[in-house]
Order: structure tokens, then C-alpha cells, then sequence
């Protein structure tokens, strides 16, 4: 007998899942393992925080639906920080949650789904009844493609266990046409274009998500522009001359300059929160700023916008390319200008290096491993005080090479972002960078990397303590033996669960990864590198204004 839980399968397999990820308990394991039979790959997490934080990172780099499977009750709760994150990064997921029946008034496992879903921002769906099964998972389906949102769909032990009736025709859900821009808005921007001797472009996640850093590209050359992005769109300009690289507290200083100067920021996609304008100081106040997003609400959330356009990214710039024929660029370019953003990268900006024999320098350390590894790669950062280095030294080669899973500001969550960018995309080596902190809250997923046997280089900068909070408040005096802990060996516990690791106090001992990256690389492999604990990031001071 065919049951709804195969039903619910069979859609989510017509509807295009290949990969999904979870932890399978009894509500559960019914409608897993029926995708799986649909032909799906099961990624099994050992926590189900890890589980969903791995679907948003998987639905990111490849820009599918990820689904997340979990078991009712505490299946559900302990996902609740990475849904929260999904909800605030607008990811297209769909957690299938198993739920008690409605009769089972008194169980263990009953909770309010639904407003757990709606308390993190997320959306919620339930099946209601054998004979509405396919039509709920399909709507759960689109809410979360259209809206660009995780939906938790409530799956309850009675429903899904239920005979199903006949499957109705499934539609082919319909293409979504992006928004054009009104054509007003177009020509008081290039009025605006004409009128700029300085003007900046500045992409972010929305200009990643529509393609549109080929159009920018040409944008920026036709009208003279520089380049930037935020931290959400890192690498959509790699390579090209202009690019000033992340906005915000990880902006280099010449880079910082450049973007004060700007008379003129068009921003595509991007909110123009408080961490890419460094809470409106980067942005300089006579520069007349243009805001280009699908959402109109997104328009002048966090930041003053001169000119509004609604409307998507890529489409917007090809209608200004359309519009700009003709145009002389504006005279910002120049031969000097060029080496003095090619010189001003972090990469050349000096430091005195506070490496120790015991200690290896953060920002050494990160140079050095961006010598080593190959261009062709993902990096994947968790949050925390070290999380600045990486993106400052650490190239990548487009958009697909970043994930940084922080709109909620959460650590922790670093590994299994690795984990799933790692198999959203196999063909590159990922690099999971995490705090000591962050990789003991994420340390059940160590096992899951090596199970899979992931390529991936997993890089502790392990400063044996809550290293923001031992900055923030040291010069306030105050006693920080809360914030500092006894040094762990990552190594071993990385050879515990049966993949290579190194401890590295100076750049002499990165020759087991030279030697890991030169095998192929083949499988993981842990750096636990035993930081200078007296380096203080560039990004911390901006970062805590106003907390």
C-alpha cells in the first residue's frame, strides 16, 4: 500500500531535489527514506542544527530549494537557530517536520510548530489531510522558491502514515519573470550617472542571486566606476581592476577612502545595512545614492536612498547599459588610481608580525594558506573575532567561492556551512574556517566531514578564548577569565575521527598542508593553528558601535 509519506516524496523528487539533508528519527524516517528511493542523496548530519545550517549553505551555492528532514518535537527545536539564520538570509529551504497527530493532546513531542516557525521569521505549512498532501507539499515548494524564505511543513504521523489517494497531475510550476525597473526610474538614474564625476557600483546578495555581475561589469566600464561588494557578494568582481573589494568593517583602507569619495553609490541588491557602510560612515553624505531592489520594502530600510528603483539587479543595469550608449565615462579612472587600489589590497598593507615561535600571526597565517591552496575553491567562515582574516586574505575566484552564513550573527555555525557548500560544490576544495569556540559548538559535525570524506581544509584559528569578547572588554579592565578557556587540541580530535591534522605555530609547520594540497588534496584535512591571541582584527571596533 502506497502511503502519503511516499506521495510527499514523489513530489519533492518531481519537483527536482537531488540532495537533502537530516537526522532521521521515527516521524521521520518514512518520508526520508522514501526520497531517498526516489533517487536523492541523504546527507545525514549528527545534530539537526548542523542538518538545516547545511541545506542553507547547499541551497546558496547552487541556488535549488534545499530541503532539511527532521524528527517531531526536538527534531524541530534544535534547528531553530540555523532556521533563524535562513529566515534572516532569505534562503529557499523547506524543513519536512514530523508532527505528532492532532489527537495526541498529551505527547511528549507536541509543540506550537507553527509559531516556533513564525517566532525565527520563518514560513509554515502543514499537510492537513491525505487527499490535500500533494497540493500542501507543493505550496510549502513555491512559498519557499517565490518567497525566498524557509517553510517548515508540518508532517503529522497520522497524515503521512495514511493511505494515499491517487496522485492529481502535477503542474509545471510556472518561470518567474524577473522585475524590470519603470522606465522613469531608469532615466533619473542615468541623469544621475551623467551628472557623477566619482561613482561607485555596490552589489550584494541580490545582485548574485539575479546573474547580474556580467552586466555590472560593463556597467561600471561604460560609466567609469569602481567596484565593490558586500560581505554576502564577495567575489562577484574577482579579477577585475576597479575592484575595491568588501564594503564594510573588512574594507582595506584605500579602499575605505575610495568609497567615502564616491559621488555617486549605486547600489544594486544590496540593503546598505550597518556592517557594509560601517553604520553610515562609509558612505559619504553629499554622495547621491541610488537603490535598486525587487523588494520595494527592502528600499531605504537601513540607509537614506536619493533614488529608488524597484526592480531586478541584472535586469536594471542591462536597461542602464541600454541607456548610457554613448556616454564618456566619468574621469575617476586612472593609471594611478588603478596601482594605488592594486597596492591599498589588505594583502600589501603592513603590519609588524606578532608571530612568537608558539603563536602564529592570524593575518601571516591567512597569507600563507592563500599561497597553498588553489585558486579554484570555497571559503566558508564562522562567526567570531578571527572571522575578518579570511575574507581579508583569503581570495576567491567568483560569487560561488564565499558562503558566509552570518544574518543572524550566530557562531557555530561555520563547519556545517562548510559542509554544505563542500557538496554544493564537489569540484572545488572548501575551506571551513572557524574560531576554537565556534568549532567546539559545531565538533558533532567533524565526524560527518570525514564520513563523507569531504575536500575540505578545516583551519581552527584557535586563540583559546571568546577572542571578540576578550578585545571588546579588556580596556574596559574587566576580569575576562570568562571568556578564556584551556587550550584544546583540535588535532587530535580531528585524527580521532580519522582525518590528517597538523598543529601550526609558524608557517614552517603548513608543510603538511602543502604536502595534502600537492595529493590531490584527497579527503580532509585539520589545521589547528594556535594564533597570537594579541592581534586585535581591523573590523572589531566598527563592529561593536551601537551594541
Amino acid at each position: 500500500m502506497r502511503r502519503v509519506s511516499d506521495a510527499v516524496a514523489s513530489t519533492l523528487a518531481h519537483l527536482g531535489v537531488r540532495c537533502f539533508f537530516g537526522l532521521v528519527g521515527s516521524g521521520n524516517f518514512h518520508v526520508t527514506r522514501a526520497l531517498c528511493a526516489h533517487g536523492a542523496r541523504f546527507i545525514a548530519a549528527r545534530h539537526e542544527g548542523g542538518a538545516i545550517t547545511m541545506a542553507d549553505a547547499y541551497a546558496r551555492l547552487t541556488g535549488e530549494v534545499s530541503v532539511c528532514s527532521v524528527h517531531q518535537g526536538p527534531g524541530l527545536t534544535n534547528t531553530l537557530t540555523g532556521l533563524a539564520e535562513a529566515a534572516k538570509g532569505r534562503t529557499p529551504l523547506l524543513v519536512l517536520a514530523a508532527d505528532v497527530a492532532a489527537s495526541a493532546i498529551t505527547s511528549n513531542f507536541r509543540i506550537d510548530q507553527a509559531q516556533l516557525a513564525s517566532g525565527v521569521g520563518a514560513l509554515f505549512e502543514r499537510l492537513h489531510t491525505p487527499q490535500s498532501a500533494v497540493a500542501d507539499t507543493v505550496r510549502a515548494w513555491s512559498r519557499a522558491r517565490v518567497e525566498r524564505r524557509p517553510v517548515v511543513l508540518g508532517i503529522p504521523l497520522d497524515v503521512q502514515g495514511a493511505p494515499a489517494p491517487p496522485d492529481p497531475p502535477l503542474l509545471s510550476l510556472p518561470v518567474l519573470r524577473p522585475v524590470r525597473p519603470s522606465a522613469e526610474a531608469v532615466r533619473e538614474v542615468v541623469g544621475a550617472i551623467r551628472r557623477a564625476k566619482r561613482p561607485l557600483i555596490l552589489a550584494g546578495r541580490g545582485a548574485v542571486l539575479s546573474g547580474a555581475g556580467e552586466a555590472l561589469r560593463q556597467l561600471a566600464d561604460r560609466i567609469g566606476a569602481l567596484l565593490g561588494t558586500t560581505a554576502m557578494a564577495h567575489g562577484l568582481f574577482a579579477g577585475h581592476p576597479w575592484n575595491l573589494g568588501v564594503s564594510g568593517g573588512f574594507v582595506s583602507p584605500v579602499a575605505a577612502r575610495l568609497i567615502r569619495e564616491a559621488d555617486l553609490v549605486l547600489a544594486f541588491g544590496a540593503s546598505l545595512n550597518m556592517w557594509t557602510t560601517r553604520h553610515g560612515t562609509l558612505l559619504g553624505p553629499e554622495a547621491t545614492v541610488v537603490q535598486v531592489d525587487c523588494e520595494p520594502e527592502a528600499i531605504a530600510r537601513h540607509h537614506r536612498v536619493d533614488i529608488a528603483v524597484v526592480g531586478d539587479a541584472r535586469e536594471t543595469a542591462l536597461a542602464l547599459l541600454e541607456e548610457t550608449q554613448g556616454l564618456a565615462p566619468a574621469p575617476w579612472r586612472t593609471p594611478r588610481l588603478e596601482e594605488e587600489i592594486r597596492s591599498g589590497s589588505w594583502r600589501h598593507v603592513p603590519y609588524e608580525d606578532a608571530g612568537d615561535g608558539t603563536h602564529i600571526d592570524p593575518r601571516t597565517l591567512s597569507i600563507a594558506l592563500d599561497e597553498i591552496l588553489p585558486t579554484d575553491r570555497v571559503v566558508a567562515t564562522d562567526s567570531g573575532h578571527f572571522m575578518g582574516f579570511p575574507v581579508m586574505y583569503l581570495r576567491v575566484p567568483d560569487a560561488r567561492g564565499f558562503v558566509f552564513t552570518q544574518a543572524f550573527q550566530s557562531v557555530g555555525l561555520g563547519l556545517a556551512t562548510a559542509i554544505g557548500a563542500a557538496l554544493g560544490a564537489p569540484d572545488r576544495v572548501t575551506v571551513a574556517a572557524l574560531g576554537d569556540g565556534g568549532a567546539l559548538m559545531g565538533l558533532s559535525e567533524l565526524e560527518t566531514v570525514a564520513r563523507l570524506g569531504l575536500r575540505m581544509l578545516i583551519v581552527v584559528y584557535n586563540d583559546a578564548a571568546y577572542g571578540a569578547e576578550v578585545h571588546h572588554f579588556k580596556p574596559e579592565g574587566a576580569d575576562l577569565d570568562l571568556v578564556r578557556f584551556p587550550d584544546v587540541d583540535f588535532a587530535s580530535l580531528g585524527r580521532a575521527v580519522g582525518m590528517r591534522a597538523a598543529t601550526v605555530r609558524q608557517v614552517a609547520d603548513l608543510a603538511t598542508v602543502r604536502e595534502w594540497v600537492a595529493s590531490g588534496p584527497e579527503g580532509p584535512m585539520l589545521v589547528d593553528a594556535k594564533v597570537a591571541p594579541t592581534v586585535v582584527a581591523e573590523w572589531l571596533e566598527e563592529a561593536f558601535k551601537g551594541h
